[in-house]
């Protein structure tokens, strides 16, 4: 999956979800959102059940919590979602062929690898000649 993807979801998602949503609470939930009401007092509890989505959200953020299950998913981050590109798009690093790695030897063969840098003929032996 791609951020094309992703952003195609949220989308799908958004609009599936109407302004009225209808939520069934556990025994748990229902006594929680009872202390909340009686304690911060907002107009509905309408009010309390927005500000705990903003919460989770703000915590999955922070926690990077979101960005891991986006990754996982969609391999790409929220900060990529939000500027609708990904990392690489930003800097550049999909617009120019992959470096080779490794450095040109004296005869100028730049194909020579990192593994056979400095390599002249057989290694020193470690051990101390008796």
């Amino acid at each position: 999956m791609s951020l094309d993807d992703l952003s195609d979801d949220v989308q799908s998602r958004y609009s599936d979800l109407s302004d009225d949503l209808s939520v069934s609470l556990d025994r748990e939930t229902r006594n929680e959102l009872a202390m909340l009401t009686t304690a911060l007092e907002p107009d509905d509890t309408d009010e309390l059940v927005r500000r705990a989505v903003h919460m989770l959200f703000q915590t999955a953020v922070e926690t990077g919590n979101l960005d891991f299950h986006l990754r996982s998913a969609y391999d790409c981050t929220y900060d990529e979602y939000l500027s609708g590109m990904t990392f690489d798009e930003m800097t550049g690093a999909n617009q120019f062929p992959q470096a080779r790695v490794g450095f040109p030897n004296p005869k100028g063969d730049a194909n020579r690898s990192l593994q056979n840098v400095g390599e002249k003929g057989p290694r020193p032996s470690l051990t101390r000649a008796r």
